[in-house]
């Protein structure tokens, strides 16, 4: 297992390369085996469609995750990560495990990582920007959260807002007032 230094440079992981190479290799042929191969076309409202048969495909996160190494979900983590990259202007990057910060070996159906052992999408030379496509489809499969409350995310909510900044309060960034409160 390998550490990241300082020169290591997320998006040219040969490990990612090669399987950026082998997914883009086998889309047609992924996309040919959805019936949906004329409408799969990398574009925004695309992600509704991918929605669907994620959710035709699993009935949980737990079932999503068991099958990550299938051709339909490898074929589905790349194609978000395509599209994200393609509308949002990010790049695919294989970052460090959050934990341990050691490079795990890639796509090891095997391991125990905080990262589900797949690539992620984030802003070019940022690297705390990452959204990690497995995880964008393993939430659309949430019905609530931990507390309870109901989760409606789809694949277009997550494109529209890949890092939450909606949820944030927005209190926080309105501008005082300092007579607010004093009669």
């Amino acid at each position: 297992m390998a550490v990241a230094d300082e020169t290591y440079d997320p998006t040219r992981h040969p490990d990612l390369r090669a399987w950026l190479a082998a997914r883009e290799g086998a889309h047609a042929a992924w996309a040919a085996q959805t019936s949906f191969a004329g409408v799969l076309d990398f574009s925004p409202a695309s992600l509704a469609i991918l929605d669907d048969l994620v959710r035709e495909t699993a009935n949980s996160m737990e079932e999503l995750t068991d099958r990550r190494m299938t051709p339909f979900v490898q074929g589905a983590i790349w194609y978000v990560g395509e599209v994200f990259c393609r509308h949002k202007g990010m790049v695919w990057k294989y970052i460090p495990d959050l934990v341990s910060g050691h490079l795990e070996p890639f796509f090891d159906a095997g391991a125990e990582t905080s990262a589900l052992d797949h690539p992620c999408v984030g802003a070019p030379g940022e690297p705390d920007s990452y959204v990690y496509p497995l995880n964008a489809l393993r939430r659309i499969l949430l019905t609530e959260d931990e507390v309870g409350n109901k989760v409606d995310d789809n694949l277009l909510s997550i494109f529209a807002d890949p890092f939450g900044e909606d949820d944030e309060d927005d209190e926080d960034d309105e501008e005082m007032d300092p007579s607010a409160g004093w009669g």
